[in-house]
Formats: C-alpha cells, sequence, structure tokens
C-alpha cells in the first residue's frame, strides 16, 4: 500500500530509505542464552529513541560469529514485531558501546550514510506521522504480532532537507521536545500518585485497624496458598475464602476450527486487554463461535466480577463489575468470573479488595518466559475481609464519595496527556514539512549532493561478473571465480493513496 508524498520546501527531496544508506539493511541473527557467552541486545533495549546497551544478555556463540552483527555509535536498531501496530518498527540510536555487543534477530540495523543524512535526524523523523503512516500501512500480523522486513522498509520515503537544515531542524525540535517530555513526565507522576490514593481510598479493611487489645475475626483456616500478613479485622467481620464467598470459574478457549462453522452461534467476549484495574474497557470487543452449551454457561450476568488470570505480574487479579453493558458476554480462558453467593458481598468490596491485592497474586502466581498467570485453584484460595452484610452499603457509599474527585483528576491529567501527544505529533509533522526552521539560500540543495553522491556510487569499480566456463585445455584448468549476482533494486514508492495527516 501506497501513500501520497506532500508538498516540500524547494531544497528539499524525497528520497527512500535505501539511497540514504551506508550500507544494506541487516537482520539481526537468533541465538540461545548462554551464560558467559557474547553480549546480546534484548529487544527491551530499545528505549524513548535511544539503545539502552545495558539492556542484554549473554548468546551461544563466539566473537568471530557475532562479528557481522556487532552494533557501533551511530548505528540506529528497529524492532522487527510487536503485538501493537504503533510499536512495530520504532527504533533507538546506539550511542557510545562501552564494550563489544551484537543484535538479535528481533532488530534490523540501520547505517545512515552520514554525508546525506545524520542518525538525530533519522531517529526524529521515524516517529514523525509521515513514517509512521507509511509502516503501519505495509505491516504484516502473524498469530496477533506485527511485523516489518527489509523490503518493506528500504521503500519507506522520507522527507530529505540540506544537511544544515537538518542540524538546525533536530536543535529545535530537541528543545520544545524536551520541554514536552518534562512536563508529560510531571503529569504522569500526578497519576502515579492518583493511583496511590485510589488503593489508599479503596482498601476498606484499613479504615477498621485494629488496636492490639481489641479483639480480631479470627484468620481463615490454612489452604495451598500463600497468604503471607493479613490485617486484624473486627470480630464482627469474617475472613473467608474466594471459594466460599463465590462460584469462580475460567472462561473459553478459542478453537480455530470452530470460528468458521455456521452453525455455532457468534457471541461477543471479553479479553484480556477488555479487563481493566476498576473499569471495563469495551469499545472493542471482539465475537467468538462456540456450542450453545457453552455460551449459556458461561453467560455473564450483572454483579459477576472479572478477574484477569494472566499478563504482566503486576496485572493478574486485576478486573471489575459486569453491568451487563453487552447482552450474551461470555468471558476468555484468560479471565475469571467470581459469582458472589446468597449476596454476602458488594461486588464492589470484593473487587477493590482483589485490585489491591498484588502482593498476595504476585506469591502466588507463575512466571513464563513472557507471561505471568495464576491458576483457577489458586485464585479461589484468595482470602477476602467480609464486613456484615448491613455495614456493606455504608462502605461502599463512603468509598464512592472519596473516588469522585480522584476520577476528575484522573480525567484531567488524562486530556492534558492526550493533548501533550497531540502537540507532539503536530511539531514533527511541521518539522518535517519544512515549517519549523526557515531556510537559508546559502544551503546546497539536497537534490544536488543527492546527484554527488549518486556519482560518486556510481565511479567506485564494482566487481566483475563472471561466469563460470569449460576450460580449453584439460590438461591446464582455469576455474573462474563465480560472483554473487548483483541485489535487484527495490521498486521505489508509488504515489497512490492519500492519507490525513
Amino acid at each position: 500500500m501506497s501513500v501520497e508524498l506532500g508538498e516540500l520546501p524547494d531544497s528539499w527531496s524525497w528520497v527512500p530509505l535505501k539511497d540514504l544508506l551506508s550500507e544494506p539493511l541487516t537482520n539481526g541473527r537468533s541465538v540461545k542464552t548462554m551464560e558467559g557467552g557474547f553480549p546480546v541486545l534484548r529487544l527491551t533495549s530499545i528505549r524513548a529513541g535511544k539503545i539502552d546497551l545495558r539492556e542484554s544478555k549473554e548468546g551461544q556463540w563466539g566473537a568471530e560469529e557475532a562479528a557481522p552483527f556487532l552494533v557501533r555509535a551511530g548505528d540506529f536498531l528497529l524492532s522487527r514485531g510487536n503485538g501493537s501496530k504503533h510499536l512495530v518498527g520504532r527504533g533507538g540510536v546506539v550511542t557510545e558501546p562501552v564494550r563489544p555487543v551484537a543484535f538479535p534477530d528481533t532488530m534490523i540495523r540501520v547505517r545512515p550514510d552520514s554525508t546525506l543524512i545524520t542518525v538525530q535526524y533519522l531517529r526524529l523523523l521515524w516517529d514523525s506521522p509521515v513514517v509512521r503512516r507509511q509502516i503501519e500501512a505495509r505491516v504484516r500480523t502473524t498469530a496477533g504480532i506485527y511485523k516489518v522486513n527489509q523490503a518493506l522498509l528500504e521503500t519507506v520515503t522520507l522527507p530529505l532537507p540540506p544537511l544544515a537544515e537538518q542540524v538546525r531542524i533536530v536543535e529545535a525540535l530537541e528543545e520544545q521536545l524536551s520541554r514536552l517530555d518534562a512536563a508529560q513526565a510531571s503529569v504522569r507522576g500526578a497519576l502515579q500518585r492518583l493511583n496511590r490514593l485510589y488503593d489508599k481510598a479503596t482498601n476498606f479493611a484499613a479504615d477498621v485497624l485494629l488496636k492490639p487489645d481489641e479483639p480480631a475475626a479470627p484468620y481463615p483456616a490454612a489452604a495451598n496458598s500463600v497468604d503471607g500478613t493479613l490485617p486484624r479485622i473486627p470480630s464482627d467481620w469474617q475472613w473467608m475464602r474466594l471459594a466460599e464467598l463465590a462460584d469462580v470459574v475460567g472462561g473459553v478457549t478459542k478453537d480455530s476450527k470452530k470460528q468458521s462453522d455456521p452453525d455455532l452461534p457468534e457471541v461477543p467476549y471479553l479479553r484480556v486487554a477488555n479487563v481493566q484495574r476498576g473499569h471495563l474497557e469495551l469499545d472493542h470487543v471482539t465475537t467468538i463461535r462456540v456450542p450453545q452449551s457453552k455460551a449459556l454457561q458461561l453467560r455473564l450476568q450483572p454483579g459477576d466480577v472479572l478477574m484477569n488470570e494472566g499478563g504482566d505480574r503486576d496485572k493478574l487479579g486485576r478486573g471489575w463489575i459486569w453491568q451487563g453493558q453487552i447482552p450474551n458476554a461470555i468471558h476468555q480462558n484468560h479471565v475469571f468470573r467470581a459469582r458472589i453467593r446468597d449476596d454476602l458481598m458488594r461486588p464492589e468490596l470484593l473487587s477493590w479488595y482483589a485490585n489491591g491485592a498484588a502482593k498476595w497474586f504476585e506469591v502466588n502466581g507463575k512466571q513464563s518466559t513472557n507471561l505471568a498467570s495464576i491458576s483457577l485453584t489458586k485464585i479461589k484460595n484468595l482470602p477476602i475481609p467480609v464486613p456484615p452484610r448491613a455495614q456493606q452499603d455504608g462502605i461502599v457509599e463512603r468509598i464512592e464519595e472519596r473516588l469522585v474527585q480522584l476520577r476528575h483528576a484522573r480525567e484531567a491529567s488524562e486530556k492534558v496527556l492526550r493533548r501533550g501527544n497531540a502537540l507532539r505529533r503536530a511539531l514533527l509533522r511541521k518539522a518535517f514539512e519544512g515549517g519549523l526552521v526557515p531556510q537559508d539560500s546559502n544551503d546546497a540543495p539536497a537534490s544536488e549532493l543527492l546527484a554527488r553522491i549518486t556519482a560518486e556510487r556510481a565511479a567506485q569499480p564494482r566487481a566483475k561478473r563472471t561466469r563460470k566456463t569449460t576450460p580449453k585445455s584439460p590438461a591446464v584448468p582455469r576455474p573462474a571465480a563465480q560472483a554473487a549476482p548483483e541485489p535487484t533494486p527495490t521498486p521505489a514508492l508509488a504515489v497512490q493513496q492519500e492519507f490525513d495527516l
């Protein structure tokens, strides 16, 4: 898919990435981890446009094998795949390597030609709308992972100003973006403080902390879980395990074969992404085909408490209450449903307590290579402090009053962050349309520089292509060296579809 490229100042040119490189794009190499092996970067080393060289592991290869994949200052490394379309292809610049380190198969190495484009200009340009539109229009998905490749990236077309103007653009952008970064960091800090206040406001058991000489309710009977130190609660309260309080079940596992069966009913179902801490995200709810009996068995009812089974370790057990927003909805296997029995407890209290029990979930969950999870058996053992039913309505009312102002503050902070992100995109768009800094008539146009570099490259001697022939005299064999064929040039980007940047 192609995008329409806009107008540029006279001294600028549109140029495909492949024409701005000192050497071809290079994929990294897959390597197994081995203690004492050669250092290789992790994908997590790409951070905020830079490469954190400390984020590395030890690979099962020697220095000679790693040599073609070493990074050096000025390299630009890109992620080849990501679960988010908006993150695939993001990159970072290598600054000063403190030790030899290679890059893995999850990255692509870009080495820009410094006589044409500065790496800092490329870094900032790479996050701009004009580049992201091109990448996101071409990415491919495999098993939910968005991927880019060398052929795709080579045809990404970049707005190229004169070198001197590139320097001015970088200076102006970095000054503006540093202020924006500082402001957004302050807002994110405020959001973190709001999260702590939210946890404190919803911790209803903390409101009834007892003095050492006051009688307390007995702790729950031992179970197959690590409970740690539980708070002392009033003697008229009760500790209950989740399985004593509610019916807890897992959801449906997606069967790809059944999704093409038109005889099976298609129903909405909630995934981990829909179940957030203290709220449900229902803007993007997908559907699934399941047998009618399974759809009826897992159909959600108002008042059901949803809790996540897997994901990041600090997100285990997070969730909120289903209020019947979507008819006939069910839930996937990575989301647990707790249906409270006999109105023993207000669902708000159960969900608030589970959201605040991060330490219990961390201790009782398990960690695989990429994901954390907690089993149905374990989560049924979650200890819950249950106030007398007559007190619960008043407790919920008091907590809701506390949360009103916190919600207003959160909404205001999130609005500021959204505006900051919009301002960032606007700055990048303006900068790479030639509108952020003035042009200088003394700067040599990019087209002249490109023509000169192209001529210099063409003048460089190329390895002759030879063909293996049968020797004329068998007595004096003379095998000719066979050179590798020249790569097929990638076609330039077509100009067809218009995107509103």
